[in-house]
């Protein structure tokens, strides 16, 4: 059997032991919550569409939750009133693995062909990776949106974007008239001086909840004008699953939230998140720049539960991707594969539970935001590549940012001292060792 044949075959063995591994750890770990937010979605859309209530008026039996998107939410999920609720979680698990495909593949692929690994195995890897990744089985478990919001976002920061699309912006736009949270990336590109994108992102947002105007008037204007102030409706703030700032703060003091200290944490943050987002995309590095202000989204927003934490996964595949360029054997190199072992590990463990009854103390306030302090961690310490600058006729092209390269196959290209080389490529003098 030719040694190609020989590898494959291997592949698809550890690819299916991984399955069966990831498969045995949900059967235990994973919490069935029986599509809870998209049984809220589709009993207000019903009640909205078929009962002729007020979508915003409904609240799901026995709870104080009901539909917190804006009206333009309403409408793209309007068909979900003209399906039978079996059909209505076939689509929503659908959308939500496609979608998640996707965003894995465009951000593992890159990784996978500057490492010389096999492209279709890294792929399979991550996506069993992924599946036992808490916020991800979590927003399939409560049938959200979070998934779709960042394949919106990840289609004009990693694609259209960097080749100068004139659509850029428009998929941040839609994601932030879906939901307004995403709205941090209009600003993203607004501080890194990307105007014509921005305002399409922003004509996109204002299209969209202009013609949901149109169509639902009286849904939006309740949105604007009550739902969206009424806090009571996404859930109590100190709750062990809002893994942001406010609820870190919230933790603190339940009763009574100091909104001066969580206001000054959030103007720390931006700060820093300003300052690191511009020094990516001046330095080429537009997917670090999407990880950095998605982590700073977890952080800033009043309200991130854990499904949210989906916006994490860009940072910790980077913190793989930086870790594979570092020079084999070398300290970097450990440091940062340990920096996404450990943070991976923390992120499938559903360590903050342990803490859900009582969260005071020392030991409480550590352990109870341990997703916070991941993504601070990720805010602060994600490293930002400087990608090489084309030197030659046609082995690259300039279709990136400032400073960027890319191959002509869409792989940016890390300086050649930090880059790995396939197996292919490595020469054996007194030992194995990479190329450069």
């Amino acid at each position: 059997m030719a040694q190609g044949a020989r590898r494959t075959i291997g592949q698809v063995v550890a690819v299916a032991v991984l399955a069966a591994a990831v498969t045995a750890f949900l059967s235990v770990a994973a919490v069935r919550h029986g599509f809870f937010d998209l049984r809220v979605y589709y009993g207000a859309l019903t009640w909205w569409v078929h009962d002729g209530g007020e979508i915003y008026d409904f609240l799901k039996p026995g709870t104080q939750y009901g539909f917190t998107y804006p009206p333009f939410a309403a409408l793209v999920m309007l068909p979900m009133a003209y399906l039978p609720w079996l059909a209505a979680i076939t689509v929503s698990v659908v959308i939500t693995v496609l979608a998640g495909t996707v965003v894995i593949w465009w951000l593992v692929d890159p990784v996978a062909r500057r490492a010389g690994w096999t492209r279709w195995f890294a792929l399979a890897v991550a996506l069993c990776l992924v599946a036992a990744f808490e916020p991800m089985r979590e927003t399939v478990n409560f049938g959200q949106v979070n998934m779709l919001l960042l394949f919106l976002v990840a289609v004009d920061l990693l694609r259209l974007l960097p080749a100068g699309n004139r659509w850029a912006g428009v998929g941040v736009g839609l994601a932030t008239a879906i939901k307004l949270t995403p709205g941090i990336f209009i600003v993203y590109l607004l501080v890194t001086g990307r105007w014509r994108a921005a305002f399409t992102a922003m004509g996109a947002a204002a299209g969209a909840t202009l013609v949901a105007g149109a169509l639902f008037p009286d849904a939006s204007r309740e949105f604007w004008t009550e739902a969206l102030w009424n806090t009571d409706r996404v859930g109590e703030l100190a709750f062990v699953s809002n893994q942001s700032l406010r609820g870190m703060v919230a933790r603190l003091h339940p009763e009574h939230p100091s909104t001066l200290a969580w206001l000054a944490l959030v103007l720390a943050v931006l700060a820093v998140w300003v300052w690191r987002s511009r020094a990516a995309v001046a330095a080429g590095d537009e997917v670090t720049g999407l990880a950095l202000t998605g982590a700073a989204m977890c952080l800033v927003s009043p309200v991130t539960w854990v499904h949210h934490l989906v916006w994490l996964l860009p940072a910790l595949i980077l913190l793989v991707d930086n870790g594979m360029a570092a020079p084999a054997r070398s300290g970097r190199r450990w440091l940062l594969l340990a920096a996404a072992l450990v943070g991976y590990a923390f992120l499938i463990s559903r360590i903050v539970w342990a803490w859900e009854e009582d969260f005071t103390g020392v030991g409480g306030f550590l352990g109870s935001n341990t997703y916070v302090w991941i993504s601070l961690a990720l805010l602060l310490g994600l490293p930002i590549r400087r990608w090489a600058t084309p030197t030659g006729g046609g082995a690259a092209r300039r279709d990136g940012p400032a400073g960027s390269a890319v191959e002509a196959g869409g792989v940016p290209q890390l300086p050649e001292r930090d880059r790995v080389a396939p197996a292919g490529e490595r020469h054996r003098v007194g030992g194995l060792r990479a190329v450069g």
